[in-house]
């Protein structure tokens, strides 16, 4: 198996690094396929040995969308809405494996992580943009993590003061140690533990016949506070931070474009995996509060597990809240480590689990200060954690049509990934999800502003103007990539030049006055989206 040279190595490095990567050598890397070796995986044992050594990236990276915030927004789903949202869950699951292949590609064949591409392919204006995005929207949701932690402990009688400091120290010690392979080991450990959610829903006494009666509610269920929840829904299963964790752990790794095949086998592993984690909570909540005083009724995620305990039982409580508590530590561990991957790659330093605390002071320096930050606020008394964690996820479905922009135009820059870049399906699947995430801020921004204004009449005309904006502009279309004569062995092993050498695409008019007004719009939907959330504060 190969590997690509770490970040900003120096030319001879990085060619070196590259020559290795033809030649398959992984020694260095995972230590379990000999040196030199280029040839084929013929047999099953040589495949399934390769496909063991290339999963990790996108296995954490799905299974960490199941963190405190998906928990919650789950269990919310289910305790309000019972199973008509389970269908929606569903579909967001292609959804999420479609971007999360995007980024792994990207990582695999550039050796760079995504915010360095966007600073480099788009210039430091938009680079900040998309770099301010992620830092903002990536501490609040560290915060929401930790109060997964906190309201988790809680149930077991630990209290928060003492219980979510130990918590974010343990990560930074854990991602300080310049151990690559310690580190993914953890995690597959609370990889694993996410799982224990299944056994909960054959404790809520499951009816299949509900399952298959599940539908999305119909235009009467339709009102300002469930676009509001809606949107959370979308953002908790697709988050930016998901694009910057993805591509850069897949380089840290050190996997190359040889490796892709293997390593969409993982991020379609980790799909089915978060899938799972996320319908099961839904699932129980559903099952467990239908038809009881406390269906509708939901307050956090610690009232869940207490609301468990109350109908199924201690055990039933006990392990929803060993759930949440894993999927907090899981989530602020990953979360945190996007965010340093992405300074890291902005100001150019060295950014990777295998370097220590002494080697990559800055790396390990502002992951510890994002984890620190996030406990100050969530130590401060009175904070309304539910009405949070939702405003939190939904701000991720706000900035996500943002974030998939860019990965879509860089997904079609020729120079970046040559025969790597988008098929057509691919884009026009992607800007469907872009008009819907845009429909739903929409919709929910002039439903804030315009308080009267008929929720039904107002989801008709956006819908008719988005589905009419994207007839028009043709954002399934393609950017041309770059011509490929070589042999098929040739095109599997492209990787991109190196990245100082690439002229930067040209920006048309067209594309910068769309970034510009995309860009206004989303900073007036970031407003609307706080105002609902202060309104929901008040009103509770």
């Amino acid at each position: 198996m190969s590997v690509v040279s770490p970040p900003f190595a120096p030319p001879a490095e990085r060619r070196s690094a590259l020559d290795r990567a033809h030649r398959g050598d992984i020694r260095g890397a995972l230590g379990v396929v000999p040196a030199f070796d280029c040839g084929p995986r013929v047999s099953r044992r040589r495949r399934l040995a390769t496909l063991f050594a290339v999963m990790g990236p996108g296995l954490v990276v799905m299974v960490a969308d199941n963190d405190a915030g998906g928990v919650s927004i789950y269990a919310q789903a289910g305790q309000d809405y019972g199973l008509r949202l389970l269908w929606p869950v569903l579909l967001l699951a292609p959804v999420l494996f479609v971007n999360q292949e995007m980024v792994a590609r990207l990582g695999a064949v550039t050796g760079a992580g995504h915010a360095r591409l966007i600073f480099e392919r788009f210039g430091r204006r938009w680079g900040a943009f998309a770099l301010g995005d992620l830092l903002a929207l990536n501490l609040l949701t560290i915060v929401t993590e930790l109060i997964g932690v906190s309201l988790a402990l809680g149930y077991f009688g630990v209290s928060r003061i003492v219980g979510v400091p130990i918590a974010a120290a343990a990560l930074v010690l854990l991602t300080a140690t310049g151990s690559f392979r310690r580190w993914e080991r953890v995690m597959y450990v609370l990889v694993a533990i996410n799982l224990a959610a299944v056994p909960l829903v054959f404790l809520s006494h499951p009816n299949r016949a509900a399952f298959a009666g599940a539908a999305f509610p119909g235009a009467g269920g339709v009102h300002p506070p469930f676009v509001l929840f809606v949107i959370a829904l979308v953002g908790t299963t697709v988050a930016p931070w998901q694009l910057f964790f993805h591509q850069s752990n897949v380089v840290d790794k050190r996997i190359s474009a040889r490796w892709i095949g293997y390593e969409r086998i993982d991020t379609l592993v980790g799909t089915v995996l978060f899938a799972v984690g996320a319908v099961a909570v839904l699932a129980v909540c559903a099952f467990a509060f239908a038809g009881t005083p406390l269906h509708g009724a939901f307050v956090d995620a610690g009232s869940v597990a207490g609301g468990l305990e109350s109908q199924l039982g201690a055990p039933a409580g006990a392990l929803f809240a060993l759930v949440l508590l894993n999927a907090s530590i899981l989530g602020a561990g990953v979360v945190a480590l996007s965010t340093s991957y992405a300074i890291g790659d902005a100001a150019g330093v060295k950014h990777s689990l295998h370097r220590g605390w002494r080697d990559a002071r800055f790396f390990h320096g502002s992951f510890t200060a994002m984890l620190a930050l996030a406990t100050l606020v969530v130590l401060m008394p009175g904070l309304p954690l539910g009405i949070v964690t939702t405003a939190v996820q939904a701000l991720a479905g706000v900035l996500l049509p943002s974030a998939t922009v860019f990965l879509l135009l860089l997904c079609n820059d020729g120079a970046v990934l040559g025969p790597w870049t988008n098929p057509r399906w691919l884009n026009a699947i992607a800007a469907v999800v872009v008009t819907l995430m845009l429909g739903l801020s929409l919709l929910l921004t002039l439903t804030t502003l315009f308080p009267r204004l008929d929720m039904q009449v107002t989801a008709a005309a956006v819908a008719a103007a988005l589905t009419a904006g994207l007839a028009l502009t043709g954002l399934g279309g393609r950017t041309p990539a770059v011509r490929f004569e070589g042999t098929p062995w040739e095109r599997l092993t492209w990787t991109m030049p190196p990245l100082e050498t690439l002229s930067r695409p040209a920006m048309t008019r067209v594309r910068t006055a769309g970034l510009i007004v995309l860009r206004a719009y989303l900073v007036v939907a970031a407003v609307a989206l706080a105002v609902k959330a202060v309104e929901l504060i008040v009103a509770s």
